[in-house]
């Protein structure tokens, strides 16, 4: 995930809110150094400590997400300006966008516009994204003399697409086959990417029904400032603050949470003496290739899955119970693996 927006916008505050999650996080996932402008913050799942206490271990691995705080971006980004190109490379590595927008009002913080126009920031941004994707397909040529069916594929497709960008359609708005994406996937095109608005609000317009948001596909509204001194809340103090707004959970992990969901990601789970572990799977892999997400050597010595719903599992205190009581499923290599899904892979290594 990758945090952009304008100069003060919240994108730091958010950031450094992550990164209180992540210092949390790393006495229990093992993981090498992370860059400065990296944080790994763990994917929230209430069902991994209730798993923890019915195999009795005090090991639990969540799965994570990485998020990338990018400088901010200005108008004329795409031809330069500021660090423009630097940052628009660093957008190329990511998976989703994650883009910061101020609605909050603050004499002491400058709008880089000098006004707070959530609408007008939104379309800055978006439309650097697209100028850098047209010099991208700019680049390409059509193919001459000696070349292959795939090649002339693909630069039907950046016509197609280069057209449409043109007249303001974004990559990820253009209605693609999976086989027109495939031809573009090489060009790393920013405007491909899923976008996660975040819209910066103050505490009186998130509790304000009348407070006005722009469109926006996928949005999340929270105060940024708030949420980075909530961390070190307890969860009772958080409790009582989210029910003054009728939420159910603090604005970090409902964008955590979307952001797993936007990339089209599930967790299966394992559960032993040794460990309770969330593994990240794409949504509709099936049971042999899930197993390479344990080890790469399971997807060619698959046998089977023997399988348990959640519930199912923590209802039955394990797997000697739900086995007792037929809950387990033998799933063979072509079964398509569930959220939540309690797996033991059986394998021939």
């Amino acid at each position: 995930m990758g945090i952009v927006g304008l100069p003060n916008v919240g994108k730091s505050t958010l950031f450094n809110a992550l990164l209180k999650k992540q210092t949390a996080l790393v006495a229990n996932y093992p993981f090498a150094t992370i860059e400065p402008n990296v944080g790994v913050v763990e994917v929230p799942d209430e069902r991994l400590l209730v798993l923890a206490k019915v195999v009795e271990t005090s090991k639990i691995v969540p799965a994570v997400v990485e998020f990338y705080d990018i400088a901010g971006l200005v108008a004329g980004a795409s031809k330069g300006e500021g660090l423009g190109n630097k940052f628009l490379s660093h957008i190329r590595e990511v998976s989703v966008i994650v883009h910061v927008v101020r609605l909050f009002e603050d004499g002491d913080i400058i709008h880089v516009s000098n006004k707070v126009d959530p609408t007008s920031d939104m379309t800055i941004i978006d439309e650097e994204l697209a100028l850098a994707d047209l010099a991208t397909l700019q680049k390409q040529h059509e193919p001459k003399g000696k070349f292959s069916k795939e090649e002339m594929y693909a630069w039907q497709v950046i016509v197609k697409v280069k057209e449409a960008l043109n007249h303001g359609t974004p990559v990820r708005d253009q209605k693609l086959s999976d086989e027109e994406r495939a031809a573009l996937k090489p060009l790393n095109l920013l405007t491909a990417k899923p976008v996660i608005y975040v819209f910066n609000v103050s505490e009186a317009q998130l509790s304000d029904s009348a407070t006005i948001y722009p469109q926006a596909a996928i949005s999340i509204a929270m105060p940024v400032k708030l949420e980075n001194e909530m961390v070190d809340f307890s969860q009772d103090e958080q409790k009582e603050y989210l029910s003054q707004y009728s939420l159910d959970d603090t604005g970090l992990n409902r964008l955590i949470k979307k952001a797993y969901e936007t990339l089209g990601l599930i967790s299966f789970l394992t559960a032993g003496v040794q460990e309770v572990r969330a593994w990240t799977i794409q949504k509709g892999t099936n049971a042999q290739n899930a197993s390479g997400a344990i080890h790469t050597d399971f997807v060619k010595h698959f046998i089977k899955a023997d399988i348990v719903r959640y519930e199912k599992f923590v209802e039955n205190k394990g797997w000697v119970g739900a086995r007792e009581v037929g809950a387990v499923t033998s799933a063979g290599r072509d079964y398509e693996m569930q959220d939540g899904d309690v797996v033991d892979f059986k394998v021939n290594v």
